[in-house]
C-alpha cells in the first residue's frame, strides 16, 4: 500500500523495528509501536514524534497471544490498520555450547509464535475490509540451515514459508503480504557476532529498502543483493559440498 497511514509495528525499540518507525514517521502518520524494552521503546517514540508521527506504545511481549491479539484488535478499532509489520525477533548460536532446549522454545516462540500472535488478529479484520499489508521478517538464513545457528534459520524458514503461503491466500481479499528476508544489517543482535559479516548494512538503509519494497509490494524484499544470489547459490549445490561449506562457517 503506497499510502499507509496507521503502522503498526513489533520490535520496535531497536534494530530494524526502530528504524523502520522513524523513516515511516511524519504529520498525519499514526504509529503503533510495540517493545519489551520501555526505555528504549520511549526513546524511538520520541524521535517519531519528532517527525510529527502521532506515536502509541505497547510494552509487552510477542509471546503472549492474549495481550497481542487484544492490543491489534484494539489498535485497528481506533483506526483501521494500513500496514503490520511483524519485526520481533531474537537470535541465538552454538558458538560455546549445543543449542539448549529452553534457546531453542524461546527462539521459536518469538520468532515464530510471536509472529502467528501479531499477524492472526490483523488478518481477518483486513480480511472483512479487503483492504491491509502486512509483512513478515524473515531472513537470508531461512533459506539454508546453518550449523552456527540451528534454531534461528528453522525459526526463519518458517516465517518465510508461512508469509510466502499467505500472500496466495490473501491475494483474493486484497490484502498485500510481504516477506522481507535481510542479510547482516548492523543492530544490537549483530554487535554481538564475533566474525566478519560481509555486505553488513546499516539498520536505517535496511529500512530504506524494505520500505521501498513494501510501497511496491514486493513478494519478496531481499537484500544486499549478493548475499541473495550467493546463498541462492549455495542452496543449489550438491549436499556433500554445502556440508563442507557450511562446517567451516564460523558460528554465532
Amino acid at each position: 500500500m503506497r499510502d499507509s497511514r496507521h503502522i503498526l509495528i513489533t520490535g520496535a525499540s531497536s534494530g530494524i523495528g526502530a528504524a523502520l518507525a522513524t523513516d515511516y514517521a511524519a504529520p498525519g502518520v499514526r504509529l503503533a509501536l510495540h517493545g519489551r524494552n520501555e526505555e528504549r521503546l520511549s526513546h524511538v517514540a520520541e524521535q517519531a514524534r519528532q517527525r510529527g508521527a502521532d506515536v502509541l506504545t505497547h510494552i509487552g511481549d510477542v509471546t503472549d497471544a492474549k495481550d497481542m491479539a487484544a492490543w491489534v484488535v484494539g489498535q485497528d478499532a481506533e483506526a483501521p490498520i494500513d500496514l503490520l509489520i511483524a519485526s520481533a525477533g531474537i537470535s541465538g548460536g552454538t558458538a560455546l555450547f549445543c543449542e539448549s532446549a529452553d534457546q531453542v522454545k524461546a527462539i521459536f516462540a518469538v520468532n515464530v509464535t510471536g509472529v502467528f500472535n501479531t499477524v492472526q488478529p490483523a488478518l481477518s479484520l483486513m480480511m472483512q475490509r479487503k483492504r491491509g499489508q502486512i509483512a513478515l521478517l524473515s531472513s537470508l538464513a531461512g533459506f539454508r540451515g546453518f550449523p552456527g545457528a540451528p534454531a534461528y534459520c528453522a525459526s526463519k524458514a518458517a516465517v518465510r514459508v508461512y508469509g510466502e503461503g499467505l500472500r496466495g491466500e490473501m491475494a483474493r481479499h486484497n490484502v498485500q503480504i510481504n516477506v522481507v528476508c535481510p542479510g547482516f544489517v548492523k543492530t544490537p543482535m549483530t554487535d554481538v557476532n564475533p566474525f566478519p559479516m560481509p555486505f553488513l548494512i546499516s539498520a536505517e538503509r535496511a529500512a530504506s529498502l524494505i520500505r521501498k519494497g513494501l510501497a511496491a509490494n514486493c513478494a519478496r524484499i531481499a537484500f544486499p543483493l549478493p548475499m541473495y544470489i550467493g546463498v541462492r547459490f549455495l542452496t543449489a549445490l550438491p549436499q556433500p559440498l554445502i556440508d563442507a561449506i557450511t562446517s567451516r562457517m564460523p558460528k554465532k
